[in-house]
């Protein structure tokens, strides 16, 4: 009896305090405005279900918001906590509905009406609790684009289980016949349904969807052992990322279904950190110069777009790549798209302006490129702020050169060395230069690295423990992605008009004459080597107490090689500058080289990674030269690098900035 008694002053001091803030609304309010617990509540209807919307005092940047799936007044201590911090609280009665697909349309409803008419985020956190986990996650399921992370009190996700009670709980046979009816299944039906969210978690997974879960061992009404573990090992399995909570309490009036929430801070600290519209001082962090209709234009009337993605490991790597492609897809569900990973790790811009007819335009026109370099080329070319220039005007000069129609994205991705001077605030060199181009050549660009560190500067995440390394944890990609994203909306706000045609891009004179806008690849076999070098058609290390690890696309091809001194060898070329792509190895040496009669140069290939890596490296031997007929002559010395075990060349491609004999 004292429990009991316990259990009730408790129902009523909530009622007192949090009713005002989540009472479910009834009938058909509309417009209806109260206030209660010093926040202002709004009734409303929306496709003809009572709706409610719960506004802080100071909405946070971004506008970023909070659904309640069923039972909205259950464990609101986090609600409380995130009204402070500036998130809205919104709900739509679909209570008796169980998630089916008429409940899953007026929730459609809903969310169109949440982000048109109230203008508040795109991205959305669910909270579930018990049978409002079959609402939260079908819906989130269906539209995972729109889903900032989920928060879910021993959630049902199986129907099997509850109402149905085919497990170890006890089931509810009235909610069971229910379901059946607003499912529209006979019994057997029901038994092989595969629509449950258990059973469809790989689109989630695919966004980065992060979950928080928080159930009870003793639950007898929902176990976790058929739900939330379940759940747990798929969307691991899956590589989606999920954070079980477990307590050992619940009531017994509830059949261990309700508990005391463990610590509230604790999981609203989850929901903010995934907020990624909550923008410090609601800055954005990309700057649009020019339109990018051109492409839009191609994927809505012609139904069909070629989009390439141009960059160093965080490009090649899964993760925004993916999830862009996905969103470009979403967007636009008739177009034929062909999404081209052109990354190549450990590259940065200057070999992306000697690779780029051969890797971005090597299956024809290209209606989208993203680009990004600022990470690699301060490893590449340290303190090379011309390297650095001349690379990214190569790439976006050379672009524009084979289409001035085509549509580009200059992206700035982060390293903790960034993150210190945008702390400092100051710009990191390398993206200044970057910068410089993109202005110049009016091109789009996102300012990843500059994002990162205010985000990590306001105390939304640590680099540590969420971001976690420049090739981005889950966390990280999905940040990555969240922005883009909010770059094509603000592109792509207005419709298009019948008016609207594809335009020309201005092209101006070279930001710096002596950029790599003519850069090619040109086949090791015009070259003169001696009977030193070898020409291996198919390039792999050797066998015995070989260790370095390799790059795709480096290994198996052909490459012309050797490990003797004083092998020697002559390229002829015309153009403004020349270097070698070589596999910088663990046994690489010095190599000496000379131009017409100029004195003779030294270049070092071992590098800093060379000692475990096979690594595809670019040389730039020398540049600024007259427009005219050179001639390379290079030679192997007996000098090497303290920690490499060798004086090997490996050449696979020479690099000219003109036009080869």
């Amino acid at each position: 009896m004292l429990s009991r008694r316990y259990f009730r002053v408790v129902i009523l001091i909530f009622s007192m305090f949090f009713w005002p803030i989540i009472t479910i609304c009834q009938g058909e309010p509309s417009d209806h405005q109260t206030k209660g617990h010093g926040y202002q509540r709004i009734d409303f209807t929306v496709d003809s279900r009572p709706c409610y919307l719960v506004r802080p005092k100071v909405p946070a940047s971004g506008r970023p918001w909070v659904w309640r799936a069923r039972f909205p007044n259950y464990h609101p201590e986090v609600d409380q906590l995130l009204l402070e911090r500036g998130f809205h609280i919104a709900y739509i009665n679909t209570d008796d509905m169980l998630g089916s697909d008429a409940a899953l349309k007026h929730w459609d409803a809903f969310y169109k009406h949440m982000t048109e008419q109230h203008k508040l985020a795109s991205h959305v956190t669910l909270e579930a609790v018990s049978r409002g986990g079959l609402f939260a996650y079908r819906w989130a399921i269906q539209h995972p684009e729109c889903v900032a992370c989920t928060y879910a009190d021993t959630p049902v996700l199986d129907f099997k289980s509850w109402p149905l009670g085919k497990g170890t709980g006890k089931g509810h046979q009235p909610t069971w016949q229910n379901l059946l009816k607003q499912y529209d299944l006979t019994h057997e039906q029901a038994l092989g349904y595969t629509g449950n969210p258990i059973d469809n978690l790989k689109s989630l997974a695919e966004a980065y969807i992060p979950l928080y879960h928080v159930v009870s061992l003793n639950d007898h009404i929902v176990p976790p052992e058929e739900n939330t573990f379940i759940l747990q090992q798929r969307y691991k399995k899956l590589g989606g990322e999920i954070i079980v909570e477990t307590v050992k309490e619940g009531t017994a009036e509830s059949g261990g279904h309700h508990f005391t929430l463990p610590d509230p801070n604790r999981t609203a600290g989850f929901i903010i950190k995934n907020n990624f519209d909550m923008r410090p001082g609601n800055n954005d962090y990309f700057i649009l110069r020019s339109s990018l209709d051109n492409c839009r234009l191609k994927f809505e009337r012609e139904k069909k777009g070629r989009v390439v993605f141009l960059g160093g490991s965080i490009t090649f790597n899964p993760g925004w790549r993916p999830m862009v492609c996905r969103e470009l897809q979403r967007r636009f569900p008739e177009t034929n798209f062909e999404f081209i990973n052109a990354g190549i790790p450990s590259t940065g811009s200057v070999p992306g302006a000697f690779r780029i007819f051969r890797d971005v335009f090597g299956k024809g026109p290209v209606d989208l490129l993203f680009e990004e370099a600022a990470v690699n080329d301060v490893t590449n070319h340290p303190d090379r702020q011309k390297h650095w220039r001349r690379g990214m005007e190569g790439i976006v000069r050379h672009a524009r050169m084979v289409d001035p129609k085509i549509d580009i994205v200059i992206l700035h991705f982060v390293d903790p060395d960034k993150i210190a001077l945008y702390n400092d605030d100051k710009t990191p060199d390398v993206i200044a230069e970057h910068e410089k181009v993109a202005a110049h050549y009016h091109v789009n660009s996102i300012h990843l690295a500059q994002e990162v560190a205010e985000r990590i500067r306001a105390g939304q995440f640590t680099w540590k423990d969420d971001f976690k390394d420049l090739h981005p944890s889950w966390y990280g990609q999905r940040l990555y992605a969240a922005t883009i994203k909010r770059m094509l909306d603000a592109a792509w706000q207005m419709p298009l008009t019948p008016e609207s045609q594809v335009k020309t891009h201005p092209q101006p004179d070279p930001l710096d004459s002596w950029s790599y806008f003519k850069g090619q690849l040109v086949d090791i076999r015009e070259a003169q080597a001696g009977k030193e070098w070898k020409f291996d058609p198919s390039w792999k290390p050797q066998t015995d107490n070989e260790k370095a690890s390799t790059r795709s696309g480096f290994v198996n091809v052909p490459m012309l090689v050797t490990d003797q001194v004083g092998a020697e060898l002559t390229f002829n070329f015309r153009g403004t500058a020349v270097g070698l792509w070589i596999i910088a190895g663990p046994d690489v040496g010095i190599i000496k080289y000379q131009i017409d009669n100029n004195p003779w140069g030294h270049q070092d290939q071992f590098t800093p990674w060379s000692q475990h890596l096979h690594l595809p490296w670019l040389l730039i031997l020398a540049d600024e030269l007259e427009d005219s007929e050179h001639t390379l002559t290079l030679r192997t010395t007996a000098q090497k690098n303290e920690k490499s075990r060798g004086t090997s060349c490996r050449i696979v491609k020479f690099c000219v900035n003109g036009v080869s004999p």
